[in-house]
């Protein structure tokens, strides 16, 4: 069993993979009280801190807890695209650099760093590698999609893996620990009536909204229900089919679900519950707390829980065979 702190820890959906796979929450740090809570709600044994990592002093903690992991999943809003025109706020961006003192302190045998694929533009990147690697860990630089593990959402995210141990990891050594088959966005579906939809023609229904839910009743022909997109850069229409996994999940409400009675096509937003399931994390998570518009971006704001599963998988693997004694039991 791994344990490990977990840095920006968010709704906890990291961590639900990390437990999946055997892993032990030690201690959740996240300036975010909502985020905070709800963590708590999911992993009750786990210490919380609300505060920015850079106003706690980790060497203050060290006496309470020795981790084998340091996950830490820095603001990435400024790095992404999604964040449109809007300036990046360096600020938010050295959130990566503050988690150091706590590798510092812990010098956990493993640091797994998750952020935007874009964090590798940024100008402090190379700085941020040298400094883990002067602390003596070897990194693995992944770019992974969560659908190509078993979560019904197509989302691309960097990993970086650290290892004190030496070793390396690539992405066909995370896929081969993997074994569930690939999952849709019809899958995260609540069963029809349980959410009020309403007509998509309606009187003052946004005109771009229209427009994407023709494309996609253009393309799929009536009676069929589809997903239209709102938000981020959009190349296939502002719409997607029910038969692939779910587009990336964003702080905001993205998704609008297009179904039918008889040939009158109704709209909904995806609600939260179904967001959950696209961040593959299980039946057990809950989001106990805050607005809808909270629990969005809880989710959002998530690692999904499959691919941090396998990375923890990853990792036990490796421990065992640096201890055959762990291993042979």
């Amino acid at each position: 069993m791994l344990t490990f702190i977990d840095l920006f820890c968010g709704g906890g959906f990291g961590a639900r993979g990390a437990v999946s796979s055997h892993g032990k929450p030690l201690l959740a740090v996240d300036a975010w009280d909502l985020a905070t809570a709800t963590y708590k709600a999911n992993f009750s044994d786990a210490d919380v801190i609300t505060d920015r990592i850079e106003n706690i002093d980790p060497y203050q903690l060290t006496r309470h807890y020795a981790p084998d992991v340091l996950l830490t999943s820095p603001e990435c809003t400024a790095h992404s695209i999604a964040r449109g025109a809007k300036p990046g706020s360096e600020k938010s961006r050295e959130t990566a650099i503050a988690m150091i003192p706590w590798v510092e302190a812990f010098q956990p045998r493993w640091v797994v760093v998750e952020n935007v694929n874009r964090m590798k533009k940024w100008e402090r990147h190379e700085e941020l590698l040298i400094a883990l690697e002067e602390l003596g860990y070897t990194i693995s630089q992944l770019l992974l999609n969560a659908a190509d593990f078993g979560t019904p959402q197509s989302r691309k995210r960097l990993f970086l893996i650290c290892d004190r141990g030496g070793s390396t990891t690539t992405r066909a050594d995370l896929l081969s620990l993997h074994r569930r088959q690939r999952k849709t966005a019809r899958e995260i579906l609540d069963p029809p009536g349980t959410h009020k939809s309403t007509p998509l023609y309606k009187p003052g229904r946004a005109a771009s909204t229209i427009e994407r839910a023709e494309r996609g009743m253009e393309e799929l022909g009536q009676g069929i229900p589809f997903l239209i997109v709102y938000y981020g850069s959009d190349y296939a229409g502002g719409w997607q089919s029910l038969d692939a996994p779910l587009r990336t999940v964003t702080t905001l409400d993205r998704f609008g679900l297009i179904t039918w009675e008889k040939r009158t096509p109704m709209l909904r937003m995806l609600q939260p519950t179904e967001l959950l399931r696209a961040m593959g994390a299980g039946t057990t998570h809950i989001l106990p707390f805050g607005t809808r518009r909270d629990k969005v971006k809880l989710c959002g704001n998530g690692v999904c829980s499959p691919v941090m599963e396998i990375i923890f998988k990853r990792m036990e693997r490796l421990s065992e065979l640096r201890n055959p004694v762990a291993a042979a039991v």
